[in-house]
């Protein structure tokens, strides 16, 4: 592979690699965290070549800077690249017909900025001073370089910078392709929902990242140039700036860096129960217009991260409203879900599991969170570990399970190869169990008032209670990062050894599994298939009938044989219309 190939699957592979290393490296530094909450001040077995001076134990200005690094890491340069930068740039040409993206140069570009921040910010650990420690939100004046100096902090500015111009363009690359290079026929109401959702959390990127670079540079003008437009009161010279204003920027991209994140695995959840359901995705038109909806409302609704900041009652009980609101939708796409497994033949192989652990720890994830959007219980809960849990679970675990489930369903066509099922059925579910174990700790020390970012949460008498409890969850995490062995095992021995996988395993009839073969060549198709249905025609009594299968390619025509037989499509859900153009639902296999 090149690394300055165009192709859209050299360029994915990229930041596949690209971000299972920094995810590796963020789940480390995780790991270190809970070490701290579980046996404070103790030496980190296996950390003095690093803290040589405290003989491996962390110090308090080195538990900041491991937990505002863990923070930055998994955000900007682990989860989201596998979401987009791999999986997005792999799947959406593939998923819509297309050859390639819309702009093959400038999806180079983008991994290109990408690599560059990661540069830097394995560059930050080395530098004096260390890494930035002003934690993964940069709040000035913490930030500025009163209070954080050193290089470490800079370089991880600029590095934040490069991953937000990526994430730009990949954003914009995204929508326009979809827009316009979709195959003949692949109409809007024939996009498998995992389209949807990368190309709704791309418009997301394309308006709102920008914000988040301006508040960046913005900062880093204040750091290098002598500016103030975020420094204020005795730190200031001449009236300087506004902190709050900073927040406002941050969270006005935050907010909807959420939605960026789940859309994807909205999508894949979809799609996905649907495959292995046997069964058309139920209220597919729904779901769809279900994440469009959360699409416009995730830019109204950021507020609520600064109830505790100072603002207006007024606004705060309009925020409130509006975030209250938004969870709606998602119900409606929850329930969507539901029904779709509802008497499906149900087959559970590892990316449908990792698709229903993705919905259930989403699930207490959003519940968890119906407090932090009402002021009256998000004030005494902001500032406790209560909120790590729940943006771990919504943020954190459901986009984690959500990535894998993509890797295990599109690693055959990727690579060629088929991963090892079992053990990738026992990474998934081990997973689950596991994340529910850690973050649901964390709620529950949160609940009892633990605050977060604290070093020694023991020197408060009233928290010397919740040791035992944060040693269980230490142990729960220790078992989770133990758990990912299996995957990294799974994979280099699939690479090497794995077996060659079929040109369609999973029996579904998407784009890339039944006009492309695995791995696709250069140009994605030859010719470009010209599309006829939905993407989840699964268990129609008519291909039953004619084919002898449960699936039928949304490209695929039914023989000569079919030609009486009621026609598929177009409902945009894969169901068959029946006499007189009534929808009916397919049996199940």
């Amino acid at each position: 592979m090149s690394l300055f190939s165009s192709d859209h699957k050299a360029v994915a592979r990229g930041y596949l690699w690209g971000g299972l290393g920094f995810l590796l490296l963020g789940g480390l530094l995780a790991l270190i965290i809970r070490w701290q909450w579980a046996w404070p001040g103790q030496p980190v077995p296996g950390l003095a070549w690093a803290l040589p001076e405290s003989r491996g134990a962390l110090t308090p200005p080195a538990y900041t800077a491991v937990f505002t690094m863990h923070g930055l890491i998994m955000i900007f340069f682990a989860v989201t690249p596998l979401l987009f930068g791999a999986l997005g740039h792999f799947v959406l040409p593939l998923a819509i017909g297309a050859r390639g993206l819309a702009f093959p140069r400038l999806s180079v570009l983008g991994f290109g900025l990408y690599a560059l921040g990661g540069a830097l910010v394995l560059a930050s650990f080395v530098v004096r001073l260390g890494p930035a420690s002003a934690g993964w939100t940069a709040y000035p004046p913490l930030s500025t370089p009163a209070f954080t100096p050193g290089l470490g902090q800079t370089l991880v500015t600029v590095a934040v910078l490069c991953a937000a111009a990526s994430a730009f363009l990949y954003g914009l690359n995204f929508v326009v392709t979809v827009v316009r290079c979709r195959a003949p026929g692949m109409t809007w109401g024939r996009l498998p929902l995992t389209v949807w959702g990368l190309f709704f959390a791309s418009v997301l990127n394309v308006l709102f990242v920008p914000v988040l670079a301006a508040a960046t540079s913005l900062l880093l003008m204040d750091r290098l140039l002598g500016t103030q437009f975020f420094i204020a009161g005795a730190a200031a010279v001449g009236g300087g700036g506004d902190p709050v204003v900073y927040q406002h920027l941050f969270w006005l991209f935050g907010h909807p860096e959420v939605y960026i994140l789940i859309l994807p695995a909205w999508g894949m959840v979809g799609d996905f129960v649907a495959f292995f359901s046997r069964k058309p995705a139920h209220g597919y038109r729904l779901t769809a217009g279900a994440m469009g909806t959360v699409t416009a409302l995730s830019g109204l609704v950021y507020a609520h991260h600064l109830f505790t900041s100072g603002m207006s009652p007024l606004l705060g009980r309009t925020f409130m409203v509006l975030t209250l609101l938004i969870s709606l939708p998602a119900e409606v796409m929850y329930l969507n879900w539901l029904m779709t497994l509802w008497r499906g033949s149900v087959r559970l192989t590892a990316p449908m599991l990792a698709a229903l652990g993705s919905m259930g720890v989403f699930g207490l994830g959003g519940i968890t969170g119906l407090s932090l959007g009402a002021v009256a219980t998000d004030v005494p809960l902001h500032g406790t570990l209560w909120v790590v849990g729940h943006f771990h679970l919504t943020m954190g675990a459901a986009s984690f399970l959500a990535v894998f489930a993509g890797l295990y369903f599109w690693f055959p066509k990727m690579f060629g190869r088929a991963m090892h099922e079992g053990l990738a059925k026992a990474h998934v579910v081990s997973s689950a169990v596991l994340f529910v174990g850690v973050f649901g700790g964390q709620l529950a020390a949160g609940y009892a008032g633990q605050l977060r970012r604290l070093y020694d949460p023991y020197q408060y008498t009233y928290l010397k209670h919740l040791l035992p409890l944060n040693q269980w969850t230490s142990a729960c995490a220790f078992l989770l990062g133990a758990a990912q062995v299996l995957f990294v095992v799974n994979l280099v021995w699939t690479l090497r050894r794995g077996r060659v996988a079929g040109p369609n395993p999973w029996k579904v009839g998407t784009l890339e599994w039944t006009c492309a073969p695995s791995p696709p060549p250069a140009g994605n198709y030859d010719p470009v298939p010209v599309v006829l249905r939905g993407p989840h025609a699964l268990s129609q009594p008519e291909v039953l009938e004619v084919l002898g299968k449960d699936w039928i390619g949304q490209a695929e025509t039914l023989p000569d044989a079919a030609v009486d037989a009621p026609a598929l499509d177009d409902t945009g859900d894969g169901r068959s219309l029946g006499v007189g153009g009534v929808a009916t639902s397919g049996g199940v296999a």
